[in-house]
């Protein structure tokens, strides 16, 4: 059986350009389908956070308007959320992961990645461990690149330099009205450090698989991402 542990940022506010605090989490969309598809297909999918402290889901990843106002979607993120709240409340100590031990990684989104996982030592020391490792899976969705920034080579460069790959687009944080308080744009900070990065069309599913490292556009890519983490592990099987 194929294993992968999946990091959950556990922030709660995302520190504005203004000081403010914007109340976030993991977006629902981008933990929900993934842990399912991965679950149904078999894969025992462990969920770690900072701390071991219980991760929330962005309210606005479960809004009406944030789901092309899909209230069947909507009660279906809740319901799963519902399910699965036991282990949502017992995640991992992110400090106490053995990253060998797992096939792979998968990190969603949701601003919160943004507050905690880039500046995370544990977050590199998982990256650090399975990226060069290629019979190893590194996937992440949305903001959750984000936690990329966290790790480097022992030479002090960054660990992602040169990659391809996908994030949230500064053109999509544009249009969602939260860029200008940004305090920094994943998609710009990601080609400043030196990615490679692709996209498509704003709000429409797009993944990028560079070899081992798969990446996720935005929520509506989190099938397509899953998918793919899937397809990559039954290669190694």
């Amino acid at each position: 059986m194929s294993s992968i542990l999946m990091v959950l940022t556990s922030a709660r506010t995302w520190t504005q350009r203004d000081g403010s605090q914007r109340p976030t989490g993991f977006w629902a969309e981008e933990f929900v389908v993934p842990h399912r598809l991965l679950t149904e297909a078999g894969v025992d999918v462990t969920i770690a956070t900072p701390g071991g402290l219980v991760p929330v889901a962005d309210g606005g990843s479960l809004a009406l308007e944030t789901n092309g106002g899909d209230a069947e979607k909507v009660a279906e993120l809740h319901a799963y959320l519902e399910q699965v709240a036991g282990l949502l409340e017992r995640p991992v100590r992110l400090e106490d992961v053995d990253a060998t031990a797992f096939d792979g990684v998968l990190i969603p989104g949701g601003h919160g990645p943004m507050q905690d996982l880039a500046v995370n030592p544990d977050v590199a020391r998982v990256l650090s461990t399975l990226l060069p490792d290629q019979t190893k899976v590194v996937a992440s969705l949305c903001h959750g690149p984000a936690s990329f920034f966290s790790a480097g080579n022992p030479d002090g460069s960054w660990l992602f330099k040169g990659r391809r790959l996908t994030a949230f687009t500064d053109e999509e944080e544009r249009q969602a009205g939260l860029a200008d308080n940004a305090t920094w744009l994943v998609e710009q900070r990601l080609r400043q450090a030196g990615a490679e990065f692709e996209s498509g069309p704003a709000w429409a599913s797009y993944v990028v698989v560079d070899g081992n490292l798969i990446t996720g556009q935005n929520p509506e890519s989190s099938r397509a991402g899953a998918e793919a983490v899937l397809k990559e592990l039954a290669t190694h099987v």
